[in-house]
């Protein structure tokens, strides 16, 4: 028989499952609604982004989303032909390119938006308050842990060898 999996798999197998589960493609098709664009999850993050600001220029939205340029502008150009984000020459500088949403990009987010909200309060009606409390404190620890890692990660890839 074989042994149970111990904590750290049954997280990494959890963490899998919200990643890449079939109920993620799910999820985002009902956020997105029948007649909405067929969005990956990097492209909503990439839409929500700029959702939150005035237009960024593409260096600044390169750092937001925590990916080098050329993903950046892969991003950006995905958005570009779905009609939910536009790129432009600054008014300040015109050698830089500042990317926001359209009006039927906006609209798309709050539509994300409101279903997000909608499935997060069904998702907890499960849990009590004090559940729900423990599990956002457990989730931003989960969160801070992740980025020490990555910041040491970077900085272990960093020394010579």
């Amino acid at each position: 028989m074989a042994e149970p999996p111990g904590t750290e798999q049954r997280v990494a197998l959890a963490w899998r499952e919200l990643r890449r589960g079939a109920a993620g493609a799910q999820l985002r098709r009902h956020l997105l609604g029948p007649d909405g664009p067929e969005l990956e999850q990097a492209q909503i993050d990439a839409l929500e982004v700029l959702a939150a600001s005035d237009g960024l220029p593409m260096s600044e939205f390169a750092e937001a989303m925590h990916v080098d340029p050329s993903t950046a502008t892969r991003a950006i150009e995905r958005l570009e032909r779905l009609g939910l984000a536009e790129r432009a020459q600054s008014d300040d500088d015109r050698r830089f390119v500042r990317a926001r949403v359209t009006d039927d990009g906006a609209r798309t987010m709050r539509r994300i938006t409101r279903g997000r909200i909608i499935g997060m309060q069904r998702l907890l009606a499960e849990f009590d308050d004090d559940e729900r409390d423990e599990l956002a404190d457990y989730l931003e620890r989960f969160v801070e842990a992740i980025d020490r890692l990555v910041t040491e990660l970077a900085s272990a890839d960093q020394r010579p060898r």
